[in-house]
């Protein structure tokens, strides 16, 4: 049974992801049809490629993908379909997926459609994901694309002994993510004592492996899904420190 994954900017509130869901399911009724997320702030694109980007891969190969966030929010009004290491995408040509690969290669064709409503957007969804589930040629889904709109994020600044990162998302429970790797840490710090300064709060100095490693009420740091996280145990860290997306962070090698 082949699996569809959606994450969107929809929410649950109106008709859209139903919609969506009824239109996708005309065209090939046996297909298991999984929710990411539908509650991406609305065009938030970055929120949508880092959510994304840390769920794709955990599903089976030949798992069908469609991300509907800011669908035109691009140069071009275009959907997409793109295939990637034995899984397929759905999404439109805004940048999304290049915050999401990076510069991994993507396999591109465009989807072909007409019209800026919902309507249309169910009809291309749905067609596309009939397509590709029903076995049809992948790349008579539409002509090939080598021109993708790319979106460049804020990358850490880093030197030999220190990195300089962004808040890139805070989660549900206020957790604060930053755009520093577990591979970008051990790659600058070698294993050194460091010091994570981040607004007025007393600097962190220790990279903790359980959010209970440290007392109730208390901040810390750890590898959450690859990327830095601050938290506080039991507690909202990005409420209790005033952190917004963007805000800056700063880790010190010793």
């Amino acid at each position: 049974m082949t699996i569809v994954t959606l994450t969107t900017d929809f929410g649950l509130v109106d008709y859209y992801v139903p919609a969506i869901k009824g239109a996708i399911l005309c065209r090939n009724a046996s297909l298991n049809i999984v929710d990411v997320t539908h509650n991406i702030k609305n065009h938030d694109i970055v929120q949508a490629a880092h959510i994304f980007k840390n769920v794709w891969h955990n599903f089976p190969a030949g798992t069908i993908h469609v991300i509907s966030v800011n669908n035109f929010g691009g140069e071009k009004n275009r959907f997409l379909a793109s295939y990637h290491d034995n899984h397929y995408f759905i999404g439109p040509d805004n940048g999304v997926f290049s915050l999401i690969f990076g510069d991994d290669p993507l396999y591109v064709r465009e989807i072909p459609f007409e019209g800026l409503n919902i309507a249309p957007i169910t009809s291309l969804i749905s067609n596309a994901v009939g397509h590709i589930a029903n076995g049809l040629p992948f790349e008579s889904i539409g002509p090939l694309v080598t021109d993708m709109v790319k979106r460049i994020t804020f990358q850490p600044v880093i030197s030999l002994s220190q990195i300089r990162g962004s808040v890139i998302h805070t989660d549900q429970y206020d957790n604060v993510i930053v755009n520093v790797t577990r591979e970008l840490f051990r790659k600058v710090g070698r294993g050194r004592p460091f010091i994570l300064s981040f607004k007025r709060h007393d600097p962190i100095t220790r990279l903790s492996q359980h959010y209970n490693d440290v007392p109730v009420g208390e901040a810390l740091c750890l590898f959450n899904a690859d990327h830095l996280e601050i938290a506080i145990n039991m507690g909202k860290a990005a409420e209790m420190f005033g952190i917004r997306i963007e805000d800056m962070i700063q880790i010190d090698f010793i």
